[in-house]
């Protein structure tokens, strides 16, 4: 169902994606990961660019992965002038991308998506080179039910420590899990009268 709906609101994303959170993520998600020009980025759950348009610009190679071929449809349009950009669909525990190959590998607002966290974190962790990093912002826990049922989410956010055990599980060392400076506002589409400012926690690990 989650597929369907970012199929559906792709072409509307970047107006509805300012309305939930700011550019503050990622800028702390770089910072955290202490990215490097000419380095090799993943951005998984793409969506049409967030995270990945900043990576470019900074110099950065991007392989941009969504399960929705409309979302990099979008992305492609925007990014044309990039050469250092590849985009590939594919899925949260089935990345199309090979063994210890990337430097980094983000993801922004994609967990709460996924049926099983653990796997996908340890699919990500599959594709990092040695001393690559991993780096998931994502909603703290929550019990507004409304975005499970309007933007199909599996989880209402996370616990923290649940985020620290499933990197450390995946093999990661010199985990963090922080907050990053900024909330997830959104509104209800069907009743007004609820508005709601959700933390957002970022995470990060290094691959031994």
């Amino acid at each position: 169902m989650s597929k369907q709906y970012f199929e559906d609101v792709a072409e509307q994303w970047d107006e509805m994606r300012k309305g939930f959170f700011s550019e503050v993520v990622r800028e702390k998600a770089y910072k955290v990961a202490g990215i490097r020009s000419g380095e090799l980025a993943v951005d998984v759950g793409a969506g049409t660019g967030f995270l990945t348009e900043g990576l470019l610009k900074s110099g950065l190679k991007v392989i941009a992965v969504d399960q929705s071929e409309a979302m990099l449809d979008e992305m492609k349009k925007k990014f044309e002038v990039f050469q250092a950009v590849e985009y590939r669909t594919g899925e949260s525990e089935n990345l199309p991308i090979e063994d210890k190959t990337v430097d980094y590998v983000f993801s922004n607002m994609y967990l709460h998506h996924v049926k099983s966290p653990l796997n996908a974190i340890k699919e990500m962790v599959r594709v990092l080179k040695p001393g690559g990093k991993l780096i998931i912002t994502d909603l703290d826990e929550h019990r507004f039910e409304f975005l499970r049922k309007e933007q199909h989410d599996h989880w209402m956010g996370f616990r923290r420590e649940d985020i620290e055990k499933w990197f450390i599980e995946a093999g990661l060392s010199q985990v963090k899990v922080e907050c990053a400076g900024e909330y997830c506002c959104t509104d209800s589409a069907g009743c007004e009268c609820e508005s709601v400012d959700i933390s957002i926690f970022i995470a990060s690990g290094s691959k031994p």
